[in-house]
């Protein structure tokens, strides 16, 4: 019934009864709440009303104004049942703007009560009618929206909505809209694989609310899947990359290439969120970076590690940026490239695990300050990283013609069918959208993967792409990037069929490159077999099984060391030392009685000074001869004065650090140069530290030779006896010296020519003109000649006074000590044997008992526990043979623990068979011709 048609019937009444219709009309409408929901049924229920609530009988009319009876309240539900009438073909488009109308008006009826409750003493009546209007708007609105979405068959994508709008309105319920509290809303079917999918969702770069996360529960428990397979294989890699000497044992990488300035380097920073790779505005990246990106759900921070440099784990992105520009920059202009690659692991909660290698881009135009063959270079590098079965992401620009791309002639090259290579375009945004799908649609250059597109920057951004420390850049470019496309849905929406955003990037990256892994597994496998065959058969013929580490390579030297030691510790004491020191001060005494006693050096062809008392005429001297008793005290003084503390314990420490070197050049550290110099470095502390104090006891304890010394009788008879013995040495040694010159003058005829014309210029038989040194030469001989000849004369001086020094100790004369001034030499030798035996005395307590003491302990710090496990490494590989030894051993345990580790992946695969075979659908799945497993 028409709202005119009620209002003719209303005025005879209103007439009659004297009062207006506007009132009873209000309340009429007021009351009629419908106790059903639909759109359909408001108005129905409204004529029905009217019909039983007035009188039969009544008289039309039409002049009255209907204005006045319309309301809100009466017109909505009409205008909502016209809505309802609209064709099926714009009837899930309406649903969905009712959702919303329907949210909104719940909304503003909470606002509504707010409003009533603060003014409802001024404004009762007319705020009352209003939120009754608006809230019975809104039931109706409600229940008709229920009605519809249970009779309706909706498609997928809109009971999602439905369901989505269904948990947003059951959150609001329970946290205190109407009804809440009456009973805990339903999980929603997105929320509850949530948790499952936190680390998944992170590393495919999702920043969305889980709401927005339109994955159904199964694919995210194959990503989640996906991602630990990946990340074993990325493991394995790693494994055989240590192993090496043969290409079957590597697993596929995705080898990005691009030409400079073609946005390469953007697209890996926006993988990992972060700007780390260098930049410049010469060429900057001349060698590869291979970079393994790992996923840490449980870390705190992102950090990157250099496994080579040792630098530990670095937080500051802008560090590993200066890192990376100082490796590179490393390489010298004139080769600009180098093929030793950097390695980089960047770990992180939110990248997915996945093993990248960034090469230098391509040039077209070599600079002047580079070499000729810089661009050939760049192109066998990039050729030696994208052959097979490494994955190629060919990065091209979008303003730049896909004929003109490097990256993708370089990848035809080696990939002409495009079945292991990704396109990549960049710059979306500087084309038009039509262009932009004509690219990733190309025909002329198909690729079997695809083509993505991508939009790598920030908008309204000055300066740098993006700004250093500020964090991930990950989810600014994904906003913009969603922004961008959204903008152009005819062309990059879900039905053009086309890929586009960093994020589907990622994600085909870790299928690409888990597939591709997966299908080198068989052959990796059988090829590992081969190569742990021959390193058994290695170790077994030639190390007979025999096991060896580093640790007990370098326990067992140590050990071998100490042996050696403790030999030398009880073989080297008080008697070896008395022999040492003794021998020293031997010479000692040789050199006093040559400085005092002897004769000197002939310096010139001129005629000796005459000496008074000569050692000619010492046995027939007097024995109170003021002479030559000062002669020989004074000799006794220098000798106990000479600073025997210090030099007896020189002399020592040089001995047992000759022992000890001794003993290094026996052992096995003789071909380690870190253990020699620990070694020697040891002996060398505990020497010195121990060396100030001995040398004071030392002294000490000799001061009261330094007075006088007594000489007993069988000392005397020890000291001629020894003394004899120097002699006779330095005899020898005198003599032995003689043949020297004459062997160098030329027979001993002509030496004996030189030696009788000096001796006749000495006699003063012949005269020499000037200083009498003969510089130019005399007598028919040069200068060099004569020098040798006046050497030869003075050895034969020597020679002759030792043999008479010789004669008189034998004598009676220096039978006793009382004769000690006529037998100067069996006095200071005597002297010299009282100075050793005290010293050795502190010597043995102050230096050589401590220094056995401490120098196993010392070894043991040096070489022992202080050694971490690369330091232990590189001593045993200092020797070739334990390497080798150590390399079979070594490639043999990582062989077998890389084929446990495919044996745990075949598990992971048989258990992918078994969810995929009695999961639901799994005949569906199986008639689409899906893979049934991950490795066949």
């Amino acid at each position: 019934m028409s709202g005119r048609l009620i209002a003719s019937r209303l005025l005879p009444w209103a007439k009659r009864l004297g009062s207006s219709t506007v009132p009873g009309t209000r309340s009429l409408h007021y009351h009629a709440t419908p106790s059903t929901g639909g759109l359909l049924r408001a108005d129905t229920f409204n004529r029905l009303s009217l019909r039983r609530t007035w009188p039969a009988g009544n008289n039309p009319f039409s002049n009255v104004v209907a204005v006045r009876n319309a309301s809100f309240a009466r017109m909505l539900p009409k205008l909502f049942a016209k809505f309802a009438r609209i064709p099926a073909m714009f009837g899930g488009a309406t649903i969905a703007g009712l959702a919303y109308v329907q949210y909104q008006a719940t909304q503003a009826g909470n606002y509504a009560m707010d409003v009533i409750g603060r003014t409802k003493d001024t404004v009762t009546g007319v705020a009352g009618g209003i939120f009754g209007s608006v809230s019975g708007i809104a039931e109706q609105t409600k229940q008709g929206w229920h009605k519809t979405a249970e009779q309706a068959e909706w498609p997928e994508w809109m009971q999602k909505v439905s369901r989505l709008h269904e948990g947003i309105l059951k959150s609001e319920g329970e946290s205190g809209g109407p009804g809440g509290g009456q009973e805990p809303p339903k999980q929603s079917r997105t929320g509850a694989t949530l948790g499952a999918a936190a680390a998944t969702t992170a590393a495919y770069g999702y920043n969305q609310s889980p709401e927005e996360d339109e994955r159904s529960g199964e694919e995210m428990t194959r990503d989640d899947q996906m991602m630990v397979l990946t990340k074993k294989m990325i493991e394995i890699r790693g494994i055989l990359q240590t192993v090496g000497q043969s290409d079957t044992l590597n697993l596929p990488s995705i080898v990005v290439i691009g030409s400079q300035s073609s946005g390469k380097s953007s697209v890996l920073e926006a993988i990992v969120g972060h700007e780390f790779l260098p930049k410049g505005s010469n060429m900057v990246t001349r060698r590869p970076i291979e970079l393994t990106l790992v996923n840490t759900p449980d870390a705190q921070a992102d950090y990157g590690e250099f496994p080579a440099l040792g630098l530990g784990k670095i937080t500051d992105f802008s560090s590993i940026q200066r890192t990376l520009t100082e490796l590179n920059l490393a390489v010298p202009d004139s080769e600009c490239v180098s093929d030793d690659p950097i390695q980089l692991i960047i770990s992180s909660p939110h990248v997915p695990d996945l093993s990248l290698i960034d090469l230098p881009g391509y040039i077209q135009v070599v600079g002047h300050h580079q070499p000729l063959e810089l661009k050939q270079k760049i192109v066998d590098l990039c050729d030696k990283y994208i052959q097979a079965p490494n994955i190629i992401l060919a990065i091209s620009a979008a303003d730049v013609d896909l004929a003109n791309s490097t990256a993708l002639r370089s990848s035809r090259r080696v990939d002409p069918r495009g079945e292991r290579t990704i396109g990549v375009v960049t710059k979306m945004d500087l084309v038009d959208a039509p262009r932009g799908l004509s690219i990733l649609n190309d025909k002329k250059y198909p690729l079997r993967l695809g083509y993505v597109g991508v939009v790598l920057k920030v908008p309204n951004q000055t300066g740098p792409l993006w700004k250093k420390g500020s964090g991930s850049i990950s989810t600014a470019i994904a906003k913009n990037e969603n922004a961008y496309f959204s903008s152009h849905s005819v062309e990059f929406g879900s039905q053009a069929g086309v890929s586009v955003g960093t994020t589907i990037l990622r994600k085909k990256l870790m299928q690409v490159l888990e597939q591709a892994m997966a299908a080198s597994l068989q052959s990796t496998s059988t090829a590992i077999q081969q190569e742990l065959e021959e390193a058994t058969y290695e170790f077994k013929v030639q190390y007979n099984d025999r096991p060896l580490s580093a640790e007990s390579y370098l326990a067992e030297s140590l050990d071998s060391f100490k042996h050696s030691f403790k030999e030398f510790a009880e073989a080297f004491g008080r008697p070896q030392v008395r022999g040492i020191l003794k021998h020293e001060l031997d010479q000692k005494v040789l050199d006093l009685l040559a400085a005092r006693y002897w004769n000197k050096p002939i310096t010139d062809l001129t005629p000796p000074p005459a000496e008074p008392d000569t050692l000619a005429s010492l046995p027939k001297a007097d024995p109170e001869s003021l002479y030559w008793h000062r002669k020989l005290d004074a000799s006794s003084s220098a000798l106990t004065k000479l600073g025997i503390g210090r030099l007896a314990t020189t002399v020592v420490a040089n001995a047992i650090q000759a022992n000890v070197d001794r003993l290094i050049s026996q052992s096995t550290f003789y071909s380690h140069p870190f253990a020699r110099q620990a070694i020697t470095d040891a002996a060398s502390s505990i020497l010195n530290e121990r060396f100030y104090s001995t040398s004071d006891q030392v002294e000490n304890c000799i001061k009261p030779y330094k007075f006088e010394v007594d000489v007993e009788s069988a000392e005397w008879v020890e000291a001629r006896q020894n003394v004899s013995s120097v002699l006779k040495s330095e005899l020898l040694a005198v003599e032995s010296a003689t043949k020297a010159v004459e062997t160098e003058v030329g027979g001993k005829r002509k030496l004996n020519d030189v030696v009788s014309f000096i001796e006749k210029c000495r006699a003063g038989s012949i005269n020499i003109e000037g200083d009498g040194t003969a510089a130019s030469g005399a007598g028919g001989f040069s200068s060099a000649l004569l020098a040798k000849g006046r050497e030869a004369a003075f050895l034969q001086e020597r020679a002759a006074l030792l043999k008479m020094r010789l004669l008189a100790v034998k004598s009676k004369q220096c039978a006793t000590a009382k004769s000690k001034y006529q037998c100067p030499e069996v006095f200071l030798d005597a002297v010299s044997t009282k100075l050793t035996s005290t010293a050795v005395l502190f010597l043995n307590v102050e230096l050589l008992t401590e220094f056995f003491y401490s120098f196993p302990r010392e070894l043991d710090i040096r070489l022992g526990r202080n050694l971490s496990t690369t330091e232990v490494e590189k001593f045993a590989r200092e020797d070739p043979k334990v390497k080798a030894h150590l390399e079979v051993i070594r490639r043999k345990e990582l062989l077998e623990l890389v084929l446990g580790k495919m044996e745990g992946l075949r598990e992971l695969d048989v258990q992918e068979k078994t969810r995929r075979s009695s999961g639901p659908g799994a005949k569906k799945e199986h008639g689409k011709g899906e893979r049934k497993g991950w490795l066949f």
